[in-house]
């Protein structure tokens, strides 16, 4: 494949690295903050009913899914989606994320401006996603040894994309965050600590974002880098 492929190869390598150094955090502060009980008493499924009928929303379900951390909101269906540990804990953790998800559904009640950007571009990232690797082999192995420029080119737009997707991401999910321990605090559910602790777990949770959207940014310099070098 040649060295072009060796320094993408590095670069995924490296993403990977700190993408598992920061799950690995999150899980920890995960783990640590569930041992750490909630004044209110109440589950995860109880915080997050709380907060979408104080947010005056009344169409979204609240339901456990399978998995670990596999918590999400689904806007087709209006679902909150809470793994077993958050439906069911009574923790700082759990109503943290519980209010995290929820954070996703008033956006999508109040027609959040970046939620309906990249809800909007999901099909295109799926179909450029499942091609940029294609692409890339052919752009760095066979036909980057003959100087195809065009294969090189699809592939920094095949990049673009995911990688735009990534970035979109960002505000989506700080927004959710911030609407969430800003409900928590004025609705008086977490408390000196309780909300401390809810403002970290958020917090490592946003890092793995930020790491994801960093490695995609990475990757598609050094592809347009090594566009713009051919041409020379």
């Amino acid at each position: 494949m040649g060295g072009g492929y060796f320094v993408y190869m590095l670069l995924g390598a490296v993403g990977t690295i700190v993408g598992m150094i920061l799950s690995a955090r999150l899980k920890s502060k995960f783990s640590h903050y569930s041992q750490v009980g909630l004044s209110s008493g109440l589950t995860g499924r109880e915080v997050a009913e709380k907060m979408l009928k104080d947010n005056g929303i009344h169409d979204v379900q609240v339901v456990s899914v399978n998995g670990f951390l596999s918590d999400h909101y689904n806007p087709q269906n209006k679902t909150v989606n809470l793994s077993p540990e958050v439906f069911n804990g009574r923790s700082v953790a759990s109503a943290a994320v519980a209010a995290h998800e929820c954070g996703h559904a008033v956006q999508h009640a109040t027609s959040y401006s970046m939620l309906r950007f990249r809800s909007a571009i999901v099909p295109i990232v799926q179909f450029a996603a499942s091609a940029q690797q294609f692409l890339l082999i052919l752009a760095l192995g066979v036909m980057g040894a003959t100087g195809n420029q065009t294969i090189l080119l699809l592939t920094i737009i095949a990049f673009f994309i995911t990688t735009l997707f990534s970035l979109v991401t960002l505000p989506v999910e700080f927004d959710a965050s911030n609407r969430a321990l800003a409900w928590l605090n004025n609705s008086g559910l977490t408390h000196g600590e309780e909300y401390r602790g809810a403002k970290d777990a958020l917090w490592w949770a946003a890092m793995t974002y930020v790491a994801a959207a960093l490695s995609a940014l990475a990757m598609l310099i050094y592809l347009i880098l090594r566009y713009m070098g051919n041409r020379e």
